[in-house]
């Protein structure tokens, strides 16, 4: 993906137990002591609850002199439960990400934005990111987001094309996993800005995926064999992506999640976003 550096998984761990320790230290140790003048006051002003009382303006004014909740923890109670639902979602179940580069074009394009699933490949703690439960592991053909060995603190997502044990070859751009060649359907011819693109339908065990080669562009090729417990990935748009093939495997400490979903496009803030492209992300 790119270009993302802002720690926003940190930013939200101190801001969820920042409030709510203030809304418990508060609840342990100022709130009692509030409630204790409310009551005395109430003995005092035995009619504050009717509005046409004197006495009714009188408490209030006492009140707020003498019981009045801090501002700092009126916000820490207000805020906590939104920040904890936000949380745990984009922690443990779904998470937003836009799309900045065209290294997975045609599957997506720049100004996608996503949904990642968060579980599908175990549970994770944020910010540390060690796995505490294991679910389902990633599958050739996958969109995978991750963190990739180079940048380690930047969002990335490509497809998975090596599991660990594979051998992946790259001949003349195409594709071999373990000496079978994946499969492709050659769709369309199209001319670009640098020069003609072959559109394909390439399918790669259960996944099929649209991919695109650039014929200015000459093949490097190359066969690696994937390290254990890593994955070797690869951008849909073959000759325009950083990726496995420079920066090298993504071992799995670093795996974010699986990229299911594209639920709106918006180019810039200059334009309108746009929802023509939602759908499944194969």
């Amino acid at each position: 993906m790119g270009g993302v550096t802002i720690d926003f998984p940190l930013i939200l761990v101190i801001l969820v137990g920042g409030s709510g320790l203030i809304w418990l230290l508060d609840a342990l140790f100022l709130a009692p002591g509030r409630k204790r003048v409310i009551a005395e006051l109430r003995d005092q002003y035995p009619n504050w609850e009717q509005a046409d009382n004197p006495q009714h303006q009188q408490y209030i004014a006492r009140v707020e002199d003498r019981a009045a909740e801090p501002v700092l923890v009126e916000y820490a109670r207000s805020f906590f439960p939104v920040l904890f639902v936000v949380f745990v979602l984009r922690s443990f179940i779904v998470e937003p990400f836009q799309i900045p580069s065209s290294s997975m074009v045609p599957t997506l394009q720049v100004g996608d934005y996503i949904l990642v699933n968060k579980y599908t490949y175990g549970i994770r703690l944020p910010v540390t990111r060690t796995k505490v439960f294991d679910l389902n592991e990633p599958r050739r053909g996958d969109v995978m987001v991750f963190f990739p060995p180079h940048m380690n603190e930047t969002y990335y997502i490509k497809r998975v094309i090596g599991l660990p044990g594979d051998t992946v070859s790259y001949r003349n751009k195409r594709i071999y996993v373990n000496g079978e060649q994946v499969g492709r359907e050659e769709v369309a011819v199209a001319p670009g800005p640098n020069g003609r693109y072959r559109l394909g339908l390439e399918e790669l065990d259960e996944a099929r995926f649209m991919m695109q080669v650039n014929d200015a562009r000459r093949p490097v090729n190359f066969s690696v064999t994937v390290k254990p417990g890593h994955y070797f990935m690869m951008g849909d748009n073959r000759d325009n992506s950083s990726d496995s093939r420079i920066w090298g495997q993504v071992p799995e400490k670093d795996i974010v999640g699986k990229a299911f979903a594209v639920w709106m496009h918006w180019d810039s803030f200059l334009s309108l976003p746009s929802f023509n492209r939602v759908g499944l992300i194969e």
